[in-house]
């Protein structure tokens, strides 16, 4: 294990157990730009401790984080964080959220972390060795068939305004019978699918603290993970999402231009 992936487990660690003890506890809640996109003042703490720790580390490298935005310096790393993805369910008392840490160089990610404090679990992932729950290596799943596949979803803060047919999408793949969670919190879904719990993942208008850490953790567990043009993801750039075995995102993939090719041309 590197450096790198030895202090994003500690700075996540860390995060994560001030979440915990926060978690049920009375606490200021404020919006941002859109409804229902909420932040708490755990967030603001959880962000802290992860900066404080990384450049206690790494004093020069690059931080783009989800609450305070972009702190530059002359570093060759970037660290993407999400210090609390699932903020509304931690502000609403349901124990599904996690810290998620990446590093990010000129070539891609370099490692990634998702700590899950309410059940203990931690990912982790470092390029081309693999991903791991509490130390076990994650695999995703081998299923085909997108009509046998269990998948998980999310919705924007902007769902109302329907980009790109996200409403669409989710009312087809429902009316396909599929099994579909909504469960809320990005970063552990693409961790899910990592360990092979769902077999596939698909969200639009995504942040790179979202999804840098889980990105890895899906390729290193198997997966593949592309945007709606099918094209690999820049991680640094907001973005649609399809991620899962090969089988399972080549066949979201399909439907998904499928349907937005229908829906454009009525």
């Amino acid at each position: 294990m590197n450096t790198l992936l030895q202090t994003a487990i500690v700075a996540a660690q860390k995060a994560g157990n001030v979440l915990k003890q926060g978690f049920g506890t009375k606490f200021s809640i404020t919006s941002k730009s859109q409804i229902h996109d909420l932040v708490t003042e755990y967030d603001h703490k959880s962000e802290a401790i992860i900066i404080e720790t990384l450049k206690s580390a790494f004093p020069k490298h690059q931080i783009l984080t989800e609450e305070s935005g972009y702190h530059a310096s002359d570093g060759d790393i970037t660290w993407i964080i999400d210090p609390l993805d699932g903020t509304v369910n931690f502000a609403h008392g349901i124990p599904f959220f996690c810290v998620s840490i990446a590093a990010v160089n000129s070539d891609g990610i370099v490692c990634g972390v998702i700590y899950a404090p309410m059940t203990n679990e931690l990912f982790t992932a470092e390029i081309q060795k693999g991903a791991f729950l509490n130390g076990q290596k994650c695999t995703v799943t081998h299923q085909q068939s997108l009509l046998n596949g269990f998948l998980v979803t999310g919705f924007p803060y902007s769902v109302k305004e329907n980009p790109q047919h996200c409403i669409e999408h989710f009312s087809h793949f429902i009316g396909m019978g599929l099994p579909i969670r909504r469960l809320g919190s990005a970063a552990l879904d693409l961790a899910y699918v990592a360990a092979g719990r769902f077999d596939g993942f698909w969200e639009v208008a995504l942040q790179p603290w979202d999804m840098a850490a889980g990105t890895l953790l899906v390729r290193e567990a198997g997966g593949i993970v592309i945007d709606y043009a099918g094209k690999e993801l820049n991680i640094l750039n907001a973005s649609s999402i399809i991620a899962g075995n090969a089988d399972i995102a080549q066949a979201l993939h399909h439907e998904i231009i499928s349907l937005n090719s229908v829906i454009e041309n009525r």
